[in-house]
């Protein structure tokens, strides 16, 4: 499934279905073909994204240290990060929370 978000206050914003079922558990929503997130809901909802990019960094700081510590390198990181994907959902938010508009998917 392709998640195509759209609000009044942004441009559309597409996203695989893997990330988009990702960013909708981190903000509470059900992954499903249709929904909304309004305006009231998305203060928490970028800060629950934020936590999660930043217990993802954490984690990759940790996973580095002890892998240094062990006298290995750790490879690089594989694919896009929490944070580059999620970044165009939070500047949604943003701009659709100012203006009060909703964020639907699906219609």
């Amino acid at each position: 499934m392709i998640y195509k978000f759209k609000s009044k206050a942004a441009g559309d914003l597409i996203m695989m279905g893997p990330t988009g079922d990702h960013v909708l558990r981190i903000i509470g929503k059900e992954p499903g073909p249709k929904g909304i997130i309004e305006p009231a809901a998305m203060p928490a909802a970028m800060v629950a994204i934020e936590h999660a990019v930043t217990e993802e960094e954490a984690a990759r700081a940790k996973a580095e240290r002890e892998a240094e510590a062990e006298g290995r390198t750790l490879g690089p990181r594989e694919g896009v990060s929490l944070r580059q994907r999620a970044w165009p959902m939070i500047e949604m938010m943003k701009r659709a929370h100012a203006a009060g508009k909703e964020i639907v998917w699906g219609v």
